[in-house]
């Protein structure tokens, strides 16, 4: 059976990238999308086909992916079609059988509406109201010629159903265990993020700028073109000499800065599910999260700390974990083996058998 997975862009290296990725490989598939520009860095052993670029001013980088996909005709030749992202299912209306591998619904149109709205300006709000009430409506259409939805936690499961009303069964993103190893705990927290303000990485600064005995380095960028320029020019301004952002970093970098790590921070908003804890407990290290969506999935009982949003809070258990992070190894290793890619491969399959045949 020869598959094409459609993913909205590469324009920089997230988890979601990584997880198409992985199913790519899997499943031998071929991958489309529109922006390729982080292709060269982490997709050289799978094919990647660009239907065109997209324009990096937003909503137009936004409403010209829906476009292009909306346009694309690849139905005589593939037998299977997987959709992941935000964009990308717009294709669906011309592609079956298929499944949409859905990381959520786009969350500026739903549950993080008011968020947005909230930060737009005087001069943008209604440009802001007018795209999200017209492509919301498109985004609604085009999930009803999904055949079948798989989704990839509880959390993102019930907002499913809350604003589309369909149900979708859960198959938890994989992270490779095997290349990710504990070398040390060093002396410095890693945080591992794109730019976003969803992510909220001023609570991470905010609280260790009150900790100058520890250090925090947060690695991660954005795409040209997304919503998160203003907010990433501001975070990097007058950053206390404890804190280092080091932008996107390589795939082998970014396994080092794991295994020399003294722990991991996550702050994300309602965090969908987050990749970022299960590979910082691959490689033996504990975890600080914010006790909120996908986080709560994953951060159990002896592999870290979950806190309210606060960085109050954020201090104390970062100094509590600090004391003896060695302690929450073998619990950490342990728990990330239930995310490896042999038990996510065999669910993939499956999952794309069944809806082959439905």
């Amino acid at each position: 059976m020869k598959i094409a997975i459609f993913h909205d862009y590469f324009g920089a290296i997230g988890g979601g990238e990584r997880v198409v990725l992985t199913m790519a490989r899997i499943l031998q598939a071929d991958v489309i999308t529109t922006d390729v520009d982080a292709v060269p860095r982490i997709a050289d052993d799978v094919p990647v086909i660009s239907i065109g670029r997209t324009i990096k001013i937003p909503p137009f980088k936004q409403m010209s992916a829906s476009y292009l996909f909306s346009r694309a005709d690849y139905s005589d030749e593939y037998d299977f079609f997987i959709f992941t992202g935000n964009w990308s299912h717009y294709a669906a209306r011309r592609h079956h059988p298929n499944l949409w591998y859905c990381y959520t619904p786009v969350r500026p149109f739903y549950d993080l509406y008011a968020t947005f709205l909230g930060r737009q300006g005087f001069a943008t709000r209604q440009a802001f109201r007018a795209w999200v009430g017209g492509h919301r409506v498109f985004d609604r259409r085009s999930v009803g010629s999904i055949d079948r939805i798989i989704t990839i936690s509880e959390n993102v499961q019930t907002r499913i159903k809350k604003f589309y009303g369909r149900d979708a069964e859960i198959l938890y993103p994989p992270v490779d265990v095997s290349r990710f190893h504990c070398r040390e705990y060093g002396d410095f927290w890693l945080s591992v993020n794109r730019l976003y303000p969803e992510k909220r990485i001023e609570l991470q600064i905010e609280a260790f700028a009150e900790m100058p005995e520890e250090r925090l380095l947060i690695a991660g960028g954005y795409a040209a073109g997304d919503h998160a320029h203003a907010y990433a020019s501001e975070i990097v301004r007058d950053l206390p000499e404890n804190i280092e952002i080091l932008g996107e970093v390589e795939e082998k970098e970014l396994v080092d800065l794991y295994a020399r790590c003294r722990g991991h921070i996550c702050t994300a908003m309602d965090e969908d599910f987050g990749l970022t804890p299960i590979e910082a407990m691959a490689s033996g290290k504990p975890v600080v999260a914010v006790n909120e969506g996908g986080y709560r999935e994953t951060v159990t009982a002896g592999t870290g700390i979950l806190v309210r949003a606060d960085p109050g809070e954020i201090r104390e258990a970062v100094k509590k974990i600090s004391r003896n992070p060695e302690l929450y190894r073998d619990a950490c290793i342990k728990r990330a083996q239930d995310f490896d890619i042999p038990v996510f491969k065999e669910k993939l399959i499956r999952a794309v058998y069944e809806a082959s045949w439905e």
